[in-house]
């Protein structure tokens, strides 16, 4: 769709007075998607009211790739990419690879990308969340609906041998606290984590030892705050935990091996 220079002004414009802090990159973004000037305009009025700019765009970029996200699925932070990145050191090809609370398959589609050759599988207990994961993992992976380890074949049992949870870790008490794109646009059950924000990495924990192949490993995005505890959680439930941080994008993963070899 070819623009004028007033129309660009204009949506820089009303974005700025929206509030959005990035006005120009947004609307490059906006005028870059939209196919037609009814949906630009459709898509500015969404965006000026407060929808989180990946869910007007319908993507969200995520280490170079371009995930598909929708209305009623969490959307992947960047932050998220050093979750990805560190599961990507651990798998080879033909690893049986797990990726837990998916959302959208952001995790999980990058995996595939840089990893040839995965057996690859995602889960999550929202619907619209794994209709989307699928959507953007296409043929590279199954994808199957349900809470946690219940969602999974049981024949992946002592099987996996990379974990990822990307589990909702924000206190309850938090939640309102949370910026508005977050908190009334994307699922309660995405962001609520209980009463300190361990509780859903409490049951992942619990589990792994059964899920995990012998040497393999459980890795779980978390605060800073939280990292202390999160490891107490790894090693009450028999796995060795270790901490790994990234400053530039405030990422805090905590890895837990189950011990003995294959």
């Amino acid at each position: 769709m070819s623009v004028s220079l007033a129309t660009t002004t204009s949506l820089v414009t009303r974005l700025r007075a929206a509030g959005c802090v990035f006005a120009e990159d947004e609307a490059e973004l906006l005028l870059s998607t939209a196919r037609t000037p009814d949906e630009l305009d459709t898509m500015t009025r969404r965006r000026c009211a407060g929808e989180p700019l990946e869910l007007v765009l319908g993507w969200a970029g995520f280490l170079g790739l371009r995930i598909a996200v929708s209305p009623g699925v969490f959307v992947p932070r960047r932050r998220t990419e050093f979750l990805a990145e560190r599961a990507a050191r651990l798998a080879r090809p033909g690893s049986v690879v797990v990726d837990l609370c998916c959302g959208s398959g952001a995790v999980a589609t990058t995996l595939a990308a840089a990893v040839p050759g995965l057996d690859l599988h995602a889960a999550d207990i929202e619907p619209a969340a794994v209709r989307c994961a699928r959507r953007n993992l296409g043929g590279a992976g199954r994808v199957y609906e349900g809470d946690l380890y219940a969602a999974l074949p049981s024949a992946l049992r002592g099987r996996i041998d990379v974990l990822v949870a990307n589990t909702p870790y924000v206190p309850t008490s938090e939640i309102p606290l949370l910026p508005p794109e977050a908190r009334d646009h994307e699922p309660l059950v995405t962001l609520d984590g209980g009463a300190d924000g361990l509780d859903v990495q409490r049951r992942v924990a619990a589990g792994a030892r059964s899920w995990l192949a012998p040497g393999g490993r459980l890795l779980v995005e978390t605060s800073e705050r939280q990292a202390v505890r999160s490891m107490a959680v790894f090693a009450g439930a028999g796995l060795i935990p270790r901490l790994v941080r990234d400053e530039e994008r405030g990422a805090h993963v905590v890895i837990g091996t189950r011990p003995g070899r294959r």
